[in-house]
């Protein structure tokens, strides 16, 4: 296990961006797992621009594989009056493997107050429970899971409990982006436990509160599809804290070649 803030330590800054490495067990097949390079790719966000109001909304593209040393930098694009636009890219050997659009924004007076808390109750997991840790050499690894499949009935869902082994010195922004993408695509479980190759395309995440927080670092994480043909499958994902406060929102597209 590799904990972020480490990768974050070892890292040689750069003009508008560092160099890191991005070790074996943060993985997944080929290329990093999207959750860490969206972490990378914020951090580096969030340096490069003082004063940044809180992240409202990232709009990511998995362009190709990433691997060993990778270079980080971000870009502004524009800064407002309410809201900052900036690019992060993460190139390695292969080329451009990843690239978001960030935006921070400060939150405005509003007459509107809708506040979408998850509907039922979802105890997180009790300090005995049996937990579930990915191998040694894949982006699992980092983390603890515990999977409610009572709770998920959908033929495509997946409904799980999850927090990094070690989030400590890292920016909540930065885990909640770490950890937003850590359930398997929803489509996969509609082929039982059968493996096969896929491959996140692109994910919107907005965030919803300026200031994510949560108990014994425990988050919900949900993702269905309701649509998955032809190799594509669109999803929707939410992230809650452990009191039901609904943190981030997003959506993704998958390929799953099956």
């Amino acid at each position: 296990m590799t904990p972020i803030h480490q990768i974050l330590s070892a890292a040689h800054p750069i003009e508008g961006g560092f160099r890191a490495e991005i070790p074996t067990d943060w993985l997944q097949g080929r290329t990093a797992y999207g959750g860490l390079s969206s972490a990378l790719a914020l951090h580096a966000a969030q340096t490069i621009e003082p004063d940044l109001p809180p992240l409202r909304s990232a709009q990511v593209s998995f362009i190709g594989p990433l691997s060993g040393a990778v270079t980080v930098t971000a870009t502004k694009l524009r800064r407002g009056r309410t809201a900052a636009f900036i690019q992060a890219d993460i190139v390695s050997e292969a080329g451009l493997g990843y690239r978001a659009m960030f935006v921070f924004m400060a939150e405005q007076p509003s007459r509107i107050a809708l506040s979408g808390a998850l509907h039922r109750t979802v105890t997180p997991p009790a300090a005995d429970a049996t937990l579930y840790t990915g191998p040694d050499d894949f982006f699992t690894g980092n983390f603890n899971f515990l999977d409610l499949k009572d709770q998920a009935p959908g033929e495509a869902e997946w409904l799980r409990w999850a927090r990094l082994r070690d989030a400590s010195g890292i920016d909540p922004m930065v885990e909640v982006l770490a950890l937003a993408d850590a359930l398997p695509p929803a489509a996969l479980k509609l082929l039982g436990k059968q493996p096969v190759p896929l491959s996140s395309v692109t994910w919107i995440i907005n965030l919803l509160t300026p200031a994510p927080a949560t108990r014994d670092g425990w988050w919900l994480l949900a993702a269905e599809s309701s649509h998955a043909v032809n190799g594509g499958s669109s999803q929707t994902m939410m992230l809650w804290n452990a009191e039901g406060v609904p943190i981030a929102q997003g959506m993704q597209s998958v390929v799953i070649f099956a």
